[in-house]
């Protein structure tokens, strides 16, 4: 993982998005995607930039299928926003940064 994004996985879930103090941008992406490929750059950009108010992490899906199975996900890229390890917000696709800051400054 790149500069302030953290790698977040079936085992430290718990302890890196459901007791995180912070709201919780993850990434859910795999390896062969595209268009998961395209929206990295941005989530670390805004992971880089809203350090101090959010974590960023990144899921890969195929090595952690409990977290995308719990959290319903059906297509990648999907951007959840948590709250308490709670879904509050959702955006499926690639995104532009703009909405995706947009959609994250609702929940800060």
């Amino acid at each position: 993982m790149a500069g302030k994004v953290v790698e977040i996985t079936d085992a430290n879930f718990e302890e890196l998005v459901t007791k995180s103090e912070k709201p919780v941008l993850i990434d859910l992406w795999a390896t062969w995607c595209g268009p998961c490929r395209l929206v990295a750059p941005t989530v670390e950009q805004i992971a880089e930039e809203y350090s101090d108010k959010v974590r960023v992490g990144k899921v890969d899906v195929d090595s952690n299928r409990q977290i995308a199975m719990d959290f319903s996900v059906r297509a990648i890229p999907t951007l959840l926003i948590l709250k308490g390890g709670q879904e509050v917000d959702r955006l499926v696709g690639n995104q532009n940064k703009a909405s995706i800051v947009s959609r994250l400054e609702e929940h800060l």
